[in-house]
């Protein structure tokens, strides 16, 4: 298929210039190399090269009789073209010599049925057809020769005055005159492997090796004969699929198995210009959600910014592990300065309490500075303000009512009067006593001395004593909060007692006390109460020093606390600043090493990563230049900027520069094992080697490593719960090997590896069986090991050492993927699709362990992923890019009837999946769907996988249908079409109960008019604003 695009500046729009032309050929064999598309230098012709042993050519139409290089062209029909030739490595057009070459010429490298690499030259005799007839091409061979180096791989033409063409092999590069046969073979330094070239000019390429090296070609020309050439190494980048020279020095590196790349060409080097992120292949993955870790079970918005996917993403050199979540974008507006060490940011307006901010205070340890906006955002830096004392370190400023600004520094307390700049009220510690901590609502002020004793002071009786106290119970004070959205108290987390109160603001007598931890590391370290969720009690967030946040439902009559969740942002203890969101609601800016934004969304508690990884202090900066905006500061320097409404996704990438083949995550030992598969030359000689490691699950920093034999690479890796000699489960991470075979034997050997981990986080061999093929997938069932071998599934029992067989299935050709519920195994296999065989323990002493097989799917798929999602059903890919879902029909009447495997749902995704990963959340009565797998696929892709609310099913399906049929694709591709089941054995005419959500979240970027149209079309009674909330509900998951 194949369909023609143009980009309309002023609108920012796709438009279709020609509809899709479906090239499928049922008879024809898919290209064994790639496919490739080819441009006559001439511009008279495109040729297509999509199946063995046929080329399409195209031929290009302009509207006037004379091209022009400028000109738009357009495609006319297909012609293919037989030629003999099957395996073809590289093609292409050569440049003409004049104009007495009437037919174009055609060069491809093959090789034949003996092995050989041949090059051959054929002239191209295109026929134009009439009216309805698409005409003719034929295509003979002019020239052919044998004679080239094993490794030759591709073919570039070169242009005037040399014409000809080049031929890049692994230890040599050719140029062959194409008219005389004459050809010049020099040698390369060092032995590479291209993978792509780009033309410079007439005398230079850029060339791309599969290590990442980018070259610098160039011929040596005398009187328009080559001469030689001459090959620089210029620098190294991902590796490339394809160079595109894009002039002034700019080159675009394609990759597929690394991030793209922007590179300008400097003198003997090159400079990255910019990185495109790109996360292809996902070979693996894990979900590590940082949340949740009392108990709680998932949201059912999976979305939020802790629940993080770590893919195993890349290839070799490019390889790495890429942490995906969920969160809240920065965008930058301003920088005001480098600025080292600060502390604290507070918003401030000259006009009064309740005007828009205009001020900025930042506080450093010995200083404050006041920065002033105007309403064109020119900033100047005040000397004097407002008679704040600036020589000082402030810990709290802030407006207060009657027009008064309250600052609060390590000795003293004022209050000045904005109007003259005069203090109305001032309040000093006693000696040399030190105030650690304060903060303070409107009406009160609360301020921590010494870290041993509060004082509540009165702001509407300039600054009088309310109360005093010192907590000998409860031990130093880690944190104290007065809230605004709850009158009438403060709160306060202590450091010995690792518990938070709640007290009278005028009294400081305790309402509520609560223990937080048990663990004397888990201190309160930051505290807010604000209003997240509307018609909703406030909530209290408690940071503590471990990196969770615990979070309280408050009610406002007798200030009781209930609904405790817990969540784990980091490794290190939060800071709480709130941001206003409007309609009296507040979000919550935790400032950490992942720092997140916190806030209320469809009744719920959202916590959505935010892209600010170094800021230090933050603070709301609602000005009139900058309106809705927040002031971050980092370790370096001070910012003004906006803080994104809604997520988008964000990916942290670690290099680990080796191919991470497999990815398991341990919630216990927070820790990740990672085997890698690298890459090395060593002499001139390729050397490959596999290694499990342990990662932490914060800063993917290595703790260990172990290393696997010679020539054998790891194949799968699996965090399991195993059943130890006492009977008693235990953690551990099991690993499947395969050996390499250079002996050329049929037997592929393989290992099962069981480790363990110790308190000081390395990792121990403690089981090892050698087993006589490679292990492609594992899992476990009732704390035994179920390993996939070649054609057998095997249960092995953990005894001390040793690995002993319990009981064996034989699949149909070779098992690759393993799902397990309960007792129930399912299997993917290579070519028969999915089998589910239950697993049974003796019932009698010397009884035998057992595999049956009790239900299968009877049809030829060529399997690669399988997980359980609902009772008796099961989620599969394929190959060729479908999706399956299947279900054991045990209400069949017959025994045989009941072991069928129906597909009750079927889409073409159009992309091959490497793993499907079963998520478990907890359903809601009012949910539209239920999130139940989460899909990586090679393409880079992370799809999410629902199943939909048996009451909203059919209100979908109508709504896929009407979207379908009125919203334009690209090229005009039919939704039907475009997403039909399609395999080597059938073909569908529409996906079969099956949603797509990506269709489904057009409808919000309809026009109004066109949504009531749809809705009419739906059929059902739902009016127009309740299906674009049902559709954003939907947006919000992902």
């Amino acid at each position: 298929m194949y369909f023609t695009l143009s980009w309309d500046a002023e609108t920012q729009q796709l438009h279709t210039q020609k509809t899709y032309v479906d090239q499928a050929d049922k008879a024809s064999r898919d290209s064994q190399t790639q496919d490739r598309c080819h441009v006559d230098p001439t511009r008279q012709y495109m040729m297509l090269q999509l199946y063995d042993g046929i080329l399409t050519i195209l031929p290009l139409l302009s509207k006037g009789k004379k091209k022009k290089s400028s000109e738009a062209l357009s495609l006319g029909e297909p012609v293919p073209a037989r030629i003999p030739e099957f395996f073809v490595r590289s093609s292409g057009f050569l440049y003409p010599r004049g104009e007495a070459e009437v037919h174009p010429k055609i060069a491809i490298l093959y090789t034949d049925d003996r092995d050989s690499v041949c090059l051959c030259f054929k002239d191209l005799d295109f026929s134009p057809g009439g009216a309805g007839d698409p005409g003719s091409a034929n295509i003979a061979t002019v020239t052919a020769r044998d004679d080239l180096e094993l490794g030759a791989s591709h073919i570039i033409p070169v242009p005037a005055p040399a014409y000809g063409l080049l031929v890049l092999a692994e230890v040599s590069i050719t140029y062959i005159d194409d008219l005389s046969g004459e050809s010049l073979m020099e040698p390369l330094r060092d032995p590479a492997i291209f993978v792509a070239w780009a033309p410079i000019d007439a005398q230079r390429w850029l060339l791309a090796d599969d290590f990442g090296q980018i070259y610098l070609l160039m011929l040596i020309i005398e009187e328009a004969e080559v001469k030689g050439w001459k090959l620089d190494v210029i620098g190294t980048t991902s590796r490339a699929t394809t160079l595109v020279y894009l002039g002034n020095g700019l080159v675009f590196v394609g990759s597929h198995q690394g991030d793209s790349q922007v590179i300008r060409i400097q003198e003997r080097n090159i400079q990255v210009m910019q990185n495109l992120a790109n996360i292809a292949p996902i070979l693996d993955f894990t979900i590590m959600d940082l949340g949740n870790r009392s108990g709680e079970t998932h949201s059912n918005e999976y979305s939020s910014g802790q629940a993080r996917i770590v893919t195993g993403s890349g290839a070799f050199g490019d390889g790495s592990l890429r942490s995906i979540r969920s969160g809240v974008g920065i965008e930058e507006q301003g920088l005001l300065g480098d600025m080292d060490n600060i502390l604290d940011l507070y918003p401030v307006s000259s006009q009064g309490e309740g005007k828009q901010t205009d001020t900025l205070a930042v506080a450093f340890a010995d200083e404050t500075r006041v920065f002033q906006f105007s309403a064109d955002g020119e900033v100047e830096e005040k000397e004097e303000f407002m008679g704040l004392s600036l020589t000082q370190g402030s810990l709290y400023i802030s407006n207060v009512p009657d027009n008064r600004l309250l600052q609060v520094t390590l000795s003293q307390v004022q209050i000045t009067d904005l109007e003259n700049g005069m203090v109305t009220a001032d309040w000093s510690t006693r000696d040399k006593e030190t105030i650690t901590v304060a903060s303070a609502n409107n009406s009160h002020l609360v301020v921590s001395i010494g870290g041993s004793e509060l004082v509540t002071l009165h702001l509407a009786k300039d600054l009088q004593m309310c109360a005093q106290r010192v907590f000998p119970e409860e031990g130093q004070i880690a944190c104290i909060h007065v809230p605004s959205v709850c009158a009438g108290i403060c709160i306060a987390g202590f450091w010995q007692s690792t518990s938070v109160t709640i007290m009278n603001v005028d009294s400081l007598e305790i309402i509520q006390r609560v223990v937080m931890s048990d663990d004397i590391a888990a201190v309160p370290r930051s505290l807010i109460l604000t209003q997240l969720i509307p018609k909703e009690p406030p909530t209290l967030l408690i940071a503590m020093a471990n990196g969770e946040v615990v979070t309280f439902a408050m009610d406002t009559t007798n200030f009781a606390l209930s609904a405790r969740k817990a969540t784990i942002l980091g490794t290190q203890g939060a800071t709480f600043k709130t941001l206003p969101r409007g309609d009296g609601l507040f979000g919550v800016f935790a400032i950490c090493e992942h720092s997140s934004l916190i806030y209320g969304s469809e009744g719920r508690m959202v916590y959505a990563a935010v892209t600010a990884e170094q800021a230090s202090c933050v603070c709301a900066f609602d000005s009139k230049a900058y309106p809705g905006a927040v002031a971050i500061a980092t370790p370096s320097d001070l910012r003004i900027a906006l803080v994104d409404t809604e997520r988008t996704t964000h990916v942290h990438t670690l290099k680990v520069n080796e191919t991470v083949r497999r990815i398991a995550y341990s919630r216990k030992l927070k820790a990740f094992g990672v085997g890698t598969i690298r890459r090395e030359i060593e002499d001139g000689c390729e050397i490959i080697d596999s290694r499990l490691k342990l990662n932490d699950e914060v800063m993917f920093k290595e703790l260990d490593m172990f290393a696997l034999n010679k020539d054998e690479l790891i194949e799968s890796c699996i965090r399991a719960d195993l059943r130890d000699r006492s009977g008693q489960l235990s953690e551990r991470f099991v690993v499947g090997t395969a050996y390499m075979d250079h002996d050329g034997k049929d037997v592929v050997r393989g290992r099962i590896l069981v480790f363990a981990v110790g308190k000081e986080r390395k990792l121990r061999l403690v089981n090892k069986l050698a087993v006589m093929g490679a292990c492609r997938a594992l899992g476990v069932v009732d704390g035994n090991i179920v390993a996939a071998l070649v054609k057998t599934v095997v249960i092995y029992s953990v005894d001390g050492p040793d690995l002993t067989k319990l009981a064996t299935y034989r699949t149909s050709t070779a098992p690759i993927a393993l799902s397990i519920q309960g007792n129930q195994i399912a299997i993917g296999d290579l070519m028969k699709s999915v089998s589910i065989v239950s697993y049974t323990r003796p019932t009698h002493p010397g009884g035998a362990h057992a595999l049956t097989e009790i239900a299968r799917h009877f049809e030829t798929t060529w399997s690669t992923a399988v997980a359980y999602i609902d009772e008796h059903t099961w989620l599969e890919s394929d190959a060729e890019g479908n999706l399956m879902v299947l279900k054991q029909n045990v209400g069949g009447i017959t025994p045989e009837d009941k072991r069928i495997l129906h597909t009750i749902s079927e889409i073409r995704l159009g992309e091959m999946v490497n793993k499907i990963q079963r998520v478990e959340v907890e359903e809601s009565g009012s949910a539209v769907v239920l999130p139940r797998a989460f899909m990586g696929t090679v393409d880079g892709s992370v799809y999410l996988f629902a199943l939909i609310a048996p009451s909203k099913q059919d209100l979908l399906m109508r709504l896929q249908q009407a979207i379908a049929a009125r919203v334009q694709s690209p090229g005009n591709v039919p939704f039907n079409t475009y997403r039909a089941f399609k395999n080597a054995v059938r073909e569908s005419d529409e996906p079969f109960r099956f949603v797509d959500g990506e269709l489904i979240e057009k409808f919000l970027d309809c026009p109004s008019s066109l949504q009531e149209t749809i809705c009419e079309e739906v059929g059902v009674q739902t009016d127009v604003e309740e299906m674009r909330a049902m559709v954003e509900e939907l947006r919000r998951i992902h």
